[in-house]
């Protein structure tokens, strides 16, 4: 059974239109001999790793636990040889690589129906999520880290509609999944007394009935420009966050893949990726079914448009640059490639401005070229300014929040004022916009994300 909640507009916000779209139909690109999972990618935990280089593993071998909760335990995502172990500063281990072998024997854990799914009590449930390690898949909010499975949620928000730029369309991507979503979707139900809400937009191109018609949740939809498809957006309208309150969320792709691992007893192979952005030739802007933690050459190799180009793991305004010669992180749900800009106009601000993109009303662009595509680098176009209040950025985050007093008092490491602020409500990828249109260069993601830091390790 579901329920279709309500509707919501959302009126703050841009809508960031780039050129690179990826193409609506899935490819597949199965082709990566290698895969490697990146520890540090889990906020939070403290790996003790479990192998060593030249071990081989089957596909879910037990790699490291968290030294905080051994019973979370992440696994090998493809059988094979550890080829090697990279650490970091003081020793911290930042990648474990395996050379996949063609003959990978695979680690098999409990698989239940989708009638059984809904019997399970919830610490069965929790039992394998942690044992396989895809508890890392659902998120605590406030402080956006991994859940804690001894809290139960008050609710459950499952985001279906990211709106940034080239992020993957679940309509499109769940393409020969519709089992395992509504597989996920019921083992979601079964971790909190309240509700599990689905967090969809609201005219979808290509609607997808097994997404529209879910079951045993709440549909909710949306509609405006960016970000009203933010998982925070939508708790905000739905079940606000108050002290001491707590709210799981999970990506309607990583759902998937937990509705898979409980259908079918062993660690996916596999997800959908999108790989997007003008730095990319059309004929590789597409969809692609890919091993999960393969090489991103296999997917890049031979499509870029030129030499110096920025990979960033996500969208362009949130995402973390990554290197041509690594792997799709765990998190990673597409791939966004653009040009390095370098070029400096001279006396630009003086010109009209009829080819360059601005958010202001001081170029011709901005009145006459609202709908156009534009073809944007990773130039900044400017140098970091002092901070000024404008309050500019309360016209890209439609949530009850002062942009400017909140950064002003994390800046200032007022913690209880931040918290009264809404701090609390939010995470550093709300902030995106915000840093995007900064006429003072400020990087407000990172301000954000150090005052919630702080605010967790004072105990709130």
């Amino acid at each position: 059974m579901r329920t279709n909640v309500g509707s919501y507009k959302i009126k703050h916000g841009l809508d960031l239109r780039l050129m690179g779209s990826p193409k609506p139909s899935i490819a597949d690109a199965f082709n990566s001999r290698s895969v490697s999972i990146y520890p540090q990618e889990f906020e939070g935990i403290k790996p003790r790793l479990q192998v060593k280089q030249g071990d081989i593993v089957k596909r879910g071998g037990l790699l490291f636990f968290d030294k905080k909760n051994e019973r979370l335990q992440f696994r090998a995502p493809a059988g094979g040889r550890v080829s090697s172990i990279k650490l970091g500063p003081r020793r911290a281990v930042t990648e474990i690589e395996i050379e996949v072998t063609s003959n990978e024997e695979v680690e098999t854990f409990k698989r239940f129906t989708q009638e059984q799914i809904l019997t399970l009590s919830r610490d069965e449930i929790l039992a394998q999520l942690l044992e396989t390690g895809y508890l890392a898949y659902i998120m605590q909010r406030p402080f956006s880290k991994i859940a804690d499975p001894e809290v139960r949620p008050k609710s459950i928000f499952v985001n279906g509609m990211n709106t940034a730029p080239f992020q993957p369309d679940i309509h499109i991507a769940v393409a020969g999944d519709e089992e395992a979503f509504q597989a996920g979707l019921n083992t979601l139900t079964r971790l909190t007394n309240g509700s599990v809400n689905l967090c969809l937009a609201e005219n979808p191109t290509r609607p997808s009935s097994a997404v529209m018609q879910a079951n045993h949740v709440d549909i909710h939809t949306f509609s405006g420009p960016h970000p009203s498809g933010n998982a925070s957006v939508h708790i905000h309208h739905i079940d606000p966050i108050s002290p001491g309150d707590q709210v799981w969320v999970a990506g309607a792709l990583d759902v998937i893949q937990i509705g898979k691992l409980f259908l079918e007893g062993v660690l996916p192979v596999t997800k959908v990726i999108a790989v997007g952005g003008n730095g990319i030739q059309e004929s590789g802007r597409q969809y692609y079914r890919t091993r999960i933690g393969g090489r991103l050459g296999s997917l890049l190799d031979g499509k870029y448009v030129q030499e110096s180009q920025r990979i960033l793991s996500g969208d362009a305004l949130s995402g973390i640059q990554i290197q041509a010669d690594e792997h799709l992180r765990f998190y990673q749900s597409s791939i966004t490639v653009i040009p390095v800009g370098r070029e400096r106009s001279f006396l630009g601000w003086m010109l009209p401005g009829w080819n360059q993109f601005s958010t202001s009303k001081l170029f011709l662009s901005s009145w006459f070229r609202r709908s156009a595509f534009w073809n944007l680098n990773t130039n900044l176009n400017g140098s970091h300014r002092i901070m000024v209040l404008t309050g500019l950025y309360d016209q890209y985050l439609p949530m009850r929040i002062m942009v400017d007093y909140l950064v002003r008092a994390v800046l200032a490491h007022d913690t209880n004022e931040a918290v009264k602020l809404g701090i609390l409500e939010t995470d550093p990828e709300d902030f995106a916009l915000c840093s995007y249109v900064c006429p003072s260069k400020m990087d407000i993601m990172g301000v954000i994300r150090s005052g919630l830091k702080e605010i967790e390790e004072e105990g709130l």
